[in-house]
C-alpha cells in the first residue's frame, strides 16, 4: 500500500509519482482520471472528501461529532463552536489517516476564498479548545511542521459511513493522486481575484531532453521550489496539483495567471544531455507582462538528488527577493483608499532595508497602522520587531536596552499569535541572544530554519546568536549557507556585516573585524554597531590614535556608552569576549 502523505523528501515524492505514472504509460495502463482530491481555485471545496454520507456520528473520548446535525457534544451535551471551527475538525475526522494541507483545509473549508494562515490557525486552536485539547498537548489534533494537521485520536465511527472507517487506497483512489488533473478548457474564463499577498504559480518544467524518462527530475524540481516558495510567510503559492493541471499546455502565461488568480508566474525548463543538466527558469509578472527575472544552471550530473536540493535552494533564494521589490514598488503606486494592511506592510520594507533611523521610523509607523487595520497579524508584529533589533546598530541616542525589551513584546507576540513564522522566532531569538540568554536564543532561531530551510535571514540570525553565544567559528559558517541561499535578499545586506564582524571579534581576528566594519561604516556611515567594534578592534590591535578617533564617532552616535554598559548589555555570553570588549574601550580612551 502507497502512502502519499508520510513524511519524507518532497523529491522522493515526485520520483515515486513520476514512475508510477511512467510505468502505466508503458504497460498501457495509464487512463485520465476525472477524480480530482483538491479543488483548482475558484471552484467549490466540500468538506465531504473520503467519507461521503452525511448521516455519521464520529465518536471520541468524551466526545461526538454528528455530521447531519453539524453538532459537537461532550458527555451528550451540545459544544457551541462556529461554523467553520466545525468544518475544519469534521474535515480532520474525516482525513484523520493522513495529513492535511492547510492548502487543502483552505479549499475545503473556506471554498477557494483566499484567507490568511492566522485564520486557519485561529480555527484550529478554537477546535483544539472546542474538544479540550491545546496547541501544547496537542493529544487529539497535532501539526506537522510545513506540512498540516492531522487527527490523531482514537475514532469509533457510526452511521452509514462506519464500514468505510479505515478503507485501503483503490488503484484508482492512488492514481488520483498522482496524476495531475487536466487544464481547464479553452475559452474565455473569469479571472479570478488577486489574493491581498503576492501570488505566485509555479508552471511545471518542461523536459527538453526528448527522453520521457527525464520527467521525474523536472517534476522533482517544480514540486520541490513549489514547496520552497510555499515556506516563505510573504506569499501565496497555488499548490501543485492545480499548477500541474497545465503540464504540457502551451498557454499565454496571462490567461493561466487569470485562471490561477495569482501576479506571478515561475516557468522553466531542463535539458539533459550526456553528464551535464542545464536548467533555466523565468518569472514574469502576468498582470503587465514584464520579465522580473531570469536565470540559468548548468550543472555536472552526479547526484541527482543533491543537484534538485541545489537548483532548488538557488531558485528560491533568487525569486523571493524579485517578488518582494516588484511588490514594494506596486503599492507605493496605490491610492489611500486602497491601502490594506498587507499593502501597509509592503511599504515598511524599502524602509527596513535602510540603515538610518527615520527610516526606520517610518517603517515602525506603517506597520503599527497596519495592527490597527489587523490586531492579530502576526507577521507585522514580527516585522515590528525587527526593526528594533536593526535599531540596536543605529544613531538612535536611546538606550539599547530599550530596544531588545521592545524586541522581545513584538516577538513574544507574533509567536503567541502564530508559532509557524518563522520571522517571530526570528526576532525573539536575537532578542533572548542580547540578554545574554544563548539556550532559548539558539532554540527560536533553531526553530526559524526548522520552518523555513530557505530563510536566508534565519540562517544569518543563527549565525548571530552562535557568534554572541561562544561558537564564534560556527557562526561564520552558518552566515555563508544565508549567503549561498538567497545573494540577492535586500535584508541579508544590512544584516549580515553585523554577524560577521561580531563572528570575526569573537575569534579574536581583529583586523578582518575592522575590514568589515570599514566597509560597513563607508556604505551606512551611521552604523553605530560598526563604530564600537570598529574602536575596540583597533585599540586590541594597538592602533591607538585611530582607536581613538573612531571613539568620537562611536559617543556622538551612542552617548550613553560606558565601561558599566558592557556588562549590562553588551552580547557577548562569553565573560572572556566581554573582557576583551571593555579592554579595548579602555585602551581607546573610554573612562566613565
Amino acid at each position: 500500500m502507497i502512502y502519499l502523505e508520510e513524511p519524507g523528501p518532497v523529491r522522493l515524492k515526485a520520483s515515486v509519482e513520476s514512475v508510477v505514472v511512467l510505468l502505466e504509460i508503458s504497460l498501457g495502463l495509464q487512463r485520465p482520471s476525472s477524480i480530482e482530491l483538491r479543488p483548482l481555485p475558484g471552484e467549490r471545496g466540500s468538506i465531504d472528501v473520503g467519507l461521503r454520507e452525511r448521516d455519521v456520528i464520529f465518536r471520541f473520548a468524551a466526545y461526538e461529532v454528528d455530521l447531519m446535525r453539524r453538532e459537537l457534544h461532550h458527555s451528550g451535551m451540545v459544544v457551541q463552536v462556529e461554523p467553520q471551527v466545525f468544518d475544519v475538525l469534521a474535515y480532520l475526522l474525516q482525513n484523520r489517516e493522513r495529513i492535511v494541507s492547510k492548502d487543502e483545509l483552505f479549499g475545503a473549508v473556506w471554498e477557494g476564498r483566499i484567507v490568511s494562515d492566522a485564520a486557519l490557525n485561529s480555527r484550529i486552536s478554537a477546535a483544539r479548545r472546542a474538544i479540550g485539547d491545546d496547541g501544547t498537548k496537542q493529544a487529539l489534533i497535532r501539526t506537522a511542521p510545513r506540512r498540516g494537521f492531522r487527527f490523531a485520536g482514537e475514532v469509533r465511527v457510526d452511521g452509514a459511513a462506519s464500514s468505510a472507517q479505515v478503507k485501503e487506497p483503490s488503484p484508482e483512489q492512488i492514481r488520483a493522486e498522482i496524476t495531475p488533473a487536466r487544464a481547464p478548457a479553452a475559452g474565455p474564463v473569469e479571472a479570478l481575484p488577486l489574493p491581498s499577498k503576492p501570488s505566485i504559480a509555479v508552471l511545471p518544467f518542461q523536459n527538453m531532453s526528448g527522453d520521457p524518462q527525464q520527467e521525474y527530475f523536472a517534476d522533482g524540481l517544480t514540486g520541490d521550489i513549489i514547496t520552497g516558495l510555499s515556506q516563505q510567510q510573504w506569499f501565496f503559492v497555488i499548490a501543485r496539483n492545480s499548477s500541474f493541471a497545465y503540464k504540457g499546455e502551451a498557454g499565454d502565461v496571462r490567461q493561466i495567471a487569470g485562471q490561477l488568480g495569482v501576479r506571478y508566474i515561475l516557468e522553466g525548463s531542463v535539458r539533459r544531455s550526456a553528464n551535464r543538466v542545464r536548467v533555466t527558469g523565468q518569472l514574469i509578472d502576468a498582470t503587465l507582462g514584464n520579465y522580473l527575472w531570469a536565470e540559468r544552471y548548468d550543472r555536472e550530473l552526479a547526484d541527482i538528488f543533491q543537484l534538485q536540493d541545489e537548483i532548488t535552494t538557488r531558485v528560491v533564494g533568487s525569486v523571493s527577493p524579485q517578488i518582494l521589490l516588484a511588490e514594494a514598488a506596486r503599492v507605493r503606486r496605490k491610492t489611500p483608499q486602497s491601502i490594506e494592511a498587507w499593502d501597509l506592510e509592503m511599504q515598511a520594507l524599502p524602509y527596513m532595508w535602510r540603515m538610518t533611523t527615520e527610516d526606520h521610523g517610518r517603517a515602525q509607523d506603517l506597520l503599527l497602522e497596519a495592527l490597527t487595520l489587523d490586531p492579530e497579524y502576526a507577521h507585522a508584529y514580527a516585522l515590528l520587531g525587527w526593526t528594533y533589533v536593526t535599531m540596536f546598530n543605529l544613531d538612535t541616542g536611546r538606550p539599547i536596552h530599550e530596544f531588545t525589551e521592545r524586541a522581545l513584546d513584538a516577538g513574544t507576540r507574533a509567536v503567541e499569535l502564530d508559532d509557524q513564522d518563522p520571522w517571530g522566532h526570528l526576532v525573539l531569538g536575537h532578542a533572548h541572544a542580547r540578554r545574554r540568554r544563548p539556550k532559548p536564543a539558539l532554540m527560536h532561531l533553531s526553530k526559524a530554519i526548522e520552518l523555513n530551510p530557505n530563510f536566508a535571514l534565519g540562517h544569518a540570525g543563527l549565525g548571530y546568536g552562535l557568534a554572541a553565544g561562544g561558537q564564534p567559528q560556527r557562526g561564520l559558517e552558518v552566515l555563508e549557507q544565508a549567503h549561498r541561499l538567497s545573494p540577492r535578499d535586500p535584508f541579508l545586506a544590512i544584516y549580515a556585516p553585523t554577524v560577521r564582524y561580531m563572528a570575526l571579534f569573537a575569534l579574536g581576528r581583529y583586523q578582518d573585524s575592522i575590514d568589515v566594519c570599514r566597509s560597513t561604516i563607508a556604505i551606512h556611515p551611521k552604523h553605530a554597531g560598526a563604530w564600537r567594534l570598529l574602536t575596540v578592534s583597533l585599540a586590541l590591535l594597538g592602533k591607538i590614535e585611530e582607536a581613538g578617533t573612531a571613539l568620537v564617532q562611536t559617543l556622538t552616535l551612542q552617548p550613553d556608552l560606558s565601561l558599566d554598559h558592557v556588562e549590562s548589555n553588551n552580547i557577548y555570553a562569553d565573560p572572556a569576549d566581554r573582557a576583551r570588549f571593555r579592554e579595548g574601550l579602555l585602551r581607546a580612551g573610554l573612562n566613565r
